[in-house]
């Protein structure tokens, strides 16, 4: 089995049955977008930050369960209304919309 060191878009479907309705909708549209579409990019940014990708290593528990089982029990661990999940979600593709213009921007000039 192999670890990724991120969050990978390929593990956005392990998580499209988890949670209330909502939520399973927006796993399933994202796994179905190409992995560089700003929605996917989003939800791959929320979840390394849910799921502390960037604590995470080799040697670690959740590197050796792998992404898409980490990320499933984070998720449906996750203590507070999907609400939150969704809040994340959109903050995160605010971040990326901004750094996606900011380097059009810098190509252009």
């Amino acid at each position: 089995m192999r670890a990724e060191i991120l969050f990978p878009h390929k593990s956005v479907h392990a998580l499209a049955g988890l949670r209330e309705p909502k939520w399973r909708e927006l796993a399933k549209r994202v796994a179905t977008l190409p992995e560089d579409h700003p929605d996917s990019l989003a939800f791959c940014l929320m979840m390394i930050r849910q799921c502390g990708c960037l604590d995470c290593n080799p040697d670690r528990y959740k590197a050796l369960m792998g992404c898409s089982a980490c990320a499933k029990r984070n998720i449906a661990g996750f203590k507070g209304p999907d609400e939150n999940l969704f809040k994340a979600f959109k903050q995160a593709r605010g971040e990326i919309v901004k750094f996606l213009e900011s380097e059009e921007l810098a190509q252009a000039a």
